[in-house]
């Protein structure tokens, strides 16, 4: 199951400053329980849009599991502060969509 977290839009010039932030988170979800892969893909239609994808054994293993756990504490607690940070982001938008 393949599970859209987020849509980031970010503002031009700061897509380096931005993918530090997310290569950082990446690790924790990679070591998640559940967690098979984790992508950034940045959208055809929108090129400062960043969507951010995490497929997982099961939802359940997403919902029952990785929310409640240290590693989702740990993954917010870094990317939060890009997700909220003025400078290099415009917009974002917390999907949390299975498909």
């Amino acid at each position: 199951m393949i599970l859209e977290i987020a849509q980031i839009d970010v503002k031009p010039g700061m897509e380096a400053e931005f993918e530090t932030g997310i290569r950082q988170a990446s690790e924790i979800f990679r070591a998640a329980k559940g967690c098979v892969s984790f992508n950034v893909r940045r959208s055809v239609e929108k090129p400062q849009r960043y969507r951010l994808l995490i497929e997982w054994e099961t939802l359940e293993a997403h919902t029952q599991d990785f929310t409640g756990s240290q590693a989702w504490k740990d993954y917010r607690a870094i990317v939060s502060p890009c997700f909220e940070a003025p400078p290099s982001v415009e917009h974002t938008e917390l999907v949390l969509q299975a498909f």
